[in-house]
């Protein structure tokens, strides 16, 4: 009987749970696909500790970017095809978006959504895949399920920012980062580095930063306004706490500063700005995904990226298997890794089902 190895959110609030789950038959529109590696960001974080809001779903699976094979593909599926190799993300592109595979273990049901990679098969949805790009690596490719995407996103799609133009990037996780990349591989020549970690801030420097702030140290506020003249001209914000919304929104330009966040802080807080430098120029606003569209967008960061140079697995510090996803959960909590790599296992291929 086909099972997957799989990091089961079964209680909001505690470690996920390593199980071995039925793999349903394929639904029209599904697809199955082996997970080679699959990445950690915060907005899971975020969910494994209760902090989106109430969980109806549970228990279910998690994971939203990784990379792997086809193995088989549900009635209706074009547009791949059993071993095509591909990415997996939680962006929504082309094909047809078909429901949430239904696990079993015993007589438990577990849930999941459109794209699922905390486990080492999974059943995702058409829409949640894009082909990789000949050349890259599976390791690398899980970056271009959520990160690249919205980070990258960001620049390209949303602040298009000339070169001339300043650029504060708050938050070097692994949307901070990958916009900060792609701020440098558009030429833009006043970026800005804002973080409390010194790892991050020396690394940020060595992709392209001119520019690095520790926020914990020093007038802040002052420093950027001598800098850009009273303000920087825009501010993408991935650090992922209110106070960073609104530290971005105080060092951007009072007439014409543009703030764009990704990120998620707790659903119970609120952000706090003041309405007179709203109608004085400054403008706010959310990212969903960086507004990118996969099929398209991941092609063309690839080339973007590759005709730069741009170190991307440099973001890919420490590799997990999936019995240690909580260590990597912690980690990323405690600021110590940009990105988690969880590296798959598949024995037997699959093996027999042990709940």
């Amino acid at each position: 009987m086909n099972i997957s190895r799989a990091a089961v959110l079964e209680k909001l609030g505690q470690p996920l749970v390593i199980k071995n789950i039925e793999l349903p038959p394929l639904l029209p529109g599904q697809i199955l696909v082996k997970v080679l590696f699959s990445g950690v960001c915060r907005s899971q974080l975020m969910e494994v500790r209760g902090k989106r809001g109430n969980d109806p779903w549970l228990p279910h699976l998690l994971g939203h970017e990784g990379s792997g094979i086809v193995l088989a593909i549900g009635e209706g599926v074009t547009k791949v095809k059993i071993d095509d190799e591909v990415i997996l993300g939680w962006i929504k592109g082309e094909g047809l978006d078909a429901p949430g595979a239904k696990y079993q273990c015993g007589k438990q049901i577990i849930n999941s959504g459109g794209v699922t990679t905390f486990c080492n098969y999974t059943i995702v949805s058409e829409n949640r895949l894009v082909k990789k790009p000949i050349g890259l690596e599976f390791d690398t490719a899980v970056l271009f399920g959520c990160a690249l995407p919205t980070g990258a996103g960001m620049v390209l799609n949303e602040l298009k920012p000339s070169t001339n133009e300043s650029v504060i990037v708050l938050g070097l996780g692994g949307i901070g980062l990958s916009a900060l990349m792609t701020l440098k591989a558009l030429g833009v020549k006043s970026i800005i580095a804002i973080d409390i970690s010194e790892e991050k801030l020396t690394l940020a420097k060595q992709l392209g930063a001119t520019h690095i702030f520790n926020s914990k140290h020093g007038n802040l506020y002052q420093a950027i306004y001598n800098l850009t003249d009273g303000g920087a001209d825009m501010c993408i914000e991935s650090a992922g706490q209110v106070t960073t919304i609104e530290l971005g929104f105080a060092l951007i330009h009072k007439n014409k500063g543009k703030l764009l966040f990704a990120s998620h802080p707790s659903q119970d807080e609120l952000i706090q700005l003041s309405p007179h430098e709203l109608i004085s120029g400054k403008k706010i606003a959310g990212s969903w995904g960086g507004s990118s569209i996969p099929d398209k967008d991941i092609p063309l960061m690839h080339t973007l990226f590759l005709n730069t140079n741009i170190p991307l697995n440099i973001l890919l510090t420490k590799r997990y298997s999936l019995e240690k996803i909580n260590d990597a959960l912690d980690d990323l909590e405690a600021g110590q890794v940009f990105r988690p790599l969880i590296v798959m296992e598949h024995p037997g291929n699959p093996v027999q089902k042990i709940c």
